[in-house]
């Protein structure tokens, strides 16, 4: 390999980092924790079901990375400090965070939508991420620094009727990127990842007419692992300087 080569590899190598991955035992998340392992990481992996991180994890340490499952509702404030500290107490540091749990169920309309739903639709696209960000982030600064990559939606950037709840808290999270960017730069790196469709579990209620195309310079909704790409770029050396940025990974909606 020619040094130019080497040095290339290098940008993207995540040996001796940890990551934290919200949302990580199932479609996007999954993907993420795959390449982060493949890259050299360990890997925190977070989502309600317990057995579920525990099979994502058995794929972690299959390609000889260290993994910890852990059980938390991004919703529920007392559950993400008890995550940080775990992931702290196992790996003594969070070196890449990534928020990429969440949710988006239809309203029936605005008027329609009940308090249960917008809380649930805003605790867990806005307030889990608001607060698992100020926990880890505060450590990376006061620490050796770090990435946190918030993955939002292209709901937020082209909203539409009956997903106002989820619109309006992925709006609020990609404001919440520059706000951590300021607050805990210059050594803690954060970005934000605008997914458009991509053919995961939740695809499979889709329309089969959207399952093929999508109104998108590509014309077609993206594959899972078309997200890695975009998040080992932010996650290792290659973004060194990226930060307060939102990437759009979405195929080129319009």
């Amino acid at each position: 390999m020619t040094t130019a080569a080497r040095g290339a590899a290098d940008l993207f190598d995540l040996s001796g980092k940890v990551a934290l991955v919200t949302g990580g035992s199932r479609g996007l998340g999954l993907e993420m924790v795959r390449a982060f392992a493949a890259a050299g990481a360990d890997v925190v992996i977070t989502s309600r079901k317990l057995d579920s991180c525990e099979a994502a994890a058995e794929e972690v340490r299959s390609l000889g990375r260290r993994a910890l499952p852990v059980a938390a509702h991004v919703g529920h404030w007392d559950d993400l400090g008890r995550l940080t500290d775990a992931a702290y107490a196992e790996f003594g540091k969070v070196d890449i965070l990534v928020n990429n749990a969440g949710m988006s169920p239809l309203a029936p309309s605005s008027e329609d939508t009940s308090e249960e739903l917008f809380d649930k639709v805003v605790g867990v696209n806005f307030k889990g991420p608001f607060r698992l960000a100020s926990l880890v982030g505060r450590r990376m600064a006061d620490g050796d620094g770090g990435s946190i990559i918030n993955v939002s939606s292209s709901g937020a950037l082209m909203p539409q009727p009956k997903f106002g709840p989820y619109a309006g808290a992925k709006a609020a999270l990609n404001a919440l990127t520059t706000v951590f960017a300021l607050e805990y730069g210059p050594t803690v790196r954060v970005n934000t990842i605008s997914a458009g469709p991509f053919l995961t579990d939740i695809s499979k209620a889709w329309p089969e007419e959207n399952r093929r195309r999508t109104r998108s310079a590509s014309g077609r909704p993206g594959t899972p692992e078309e997200i890695v790409g975009t998040a080992l770029y932010l996650a290792g050396d290659a973004s060194s300087y990226t930060t307060g940025a939102l990437i759009r990974v979405d195929g080129g909606l319009y």
